[in-house]
């Protein structure tokens, strides 16, 4: 593979515009830039997860999905390509299950908390949601592949478990949401 960025600013971006991988222009609030700016975001805090100590399963689980969201990105920006396929999230099933398999049923809302790992995946939970929701809203304007928003879904899912996963390598107890708490018990 040849060089890709040999300049990194090339000026272009300055009027509000940026280029998306097929070589069209569009601004830079367009909902597509939208979508995979947020998947950007949501790739960030997967590293800062992956930064802390983590169980070898979770940190071989996060390394991947780190790359799928690197292939969504992709898709996301180059309008009419196609990489996520059903296998993507058929993929993520499997884990889901396997990671949800040793846990306690949930019975009640349980708050994020816990220590770092733990509470960056819940924040990369809600930042996953988020992509989701962008790319429902660049749906609405283009046609997109399916599979990105069901991929998408599917691991908001699979990061709310393995901060489930995590409190307990953490040795943290998940914090149960109490209706009107004030700090002094149930009012």
């Amino acid at each position: 593979m040849g060089k890709r960025l040999s300049k990194i600013y090339t000026r272009t971006g300055d009027d509000g515009t940026t280029g998306l991988g097929d070589g069209s222009r569009v601004a830079k609030e367009h909902p597509r830039v939208a979508a995979y700016g947020t998947t950007d975001e949501l790739n960030c805090v997967v590293g800062m997860v992956l930064a802390e100590d983590l169980p070898d399963s979770v940190r071989d689980t996060l390394k991947r999905v780190q790359h799928d969201l690197f292939d969504l990105g992709g898709e996301l920006c180059v309008p009419g390509w196609t990489a996520i396929h059903e296998g993507y999230t058929e993929r993520l099933e499997r884990v889901l299950d396997d990671f949800n398999a040793d846990l306690p049923p949930l019975e009640e809302f349980i708050l994020p908390s816990g220590g770092r790992a733990t509470a960056n995946c819940h924040l990369a939970r809600t930042i996953c949601r988020r992509a989701e929701r962008m790319v429902w809203v660049l749906a609405r304007e283009e046609e997109i592949n399916p599979e990105v928003p069901r991929y998408l879904n599917r691991l908001s899912d699979l990061f709310f478990v393995i901060a489930r996963v995590l409190v307990r390598h953490e040795r943290g107890e998940e914090v149960v949401w109490e209706k009107g708490y004030s700090g002094q018990g149930k009012e």
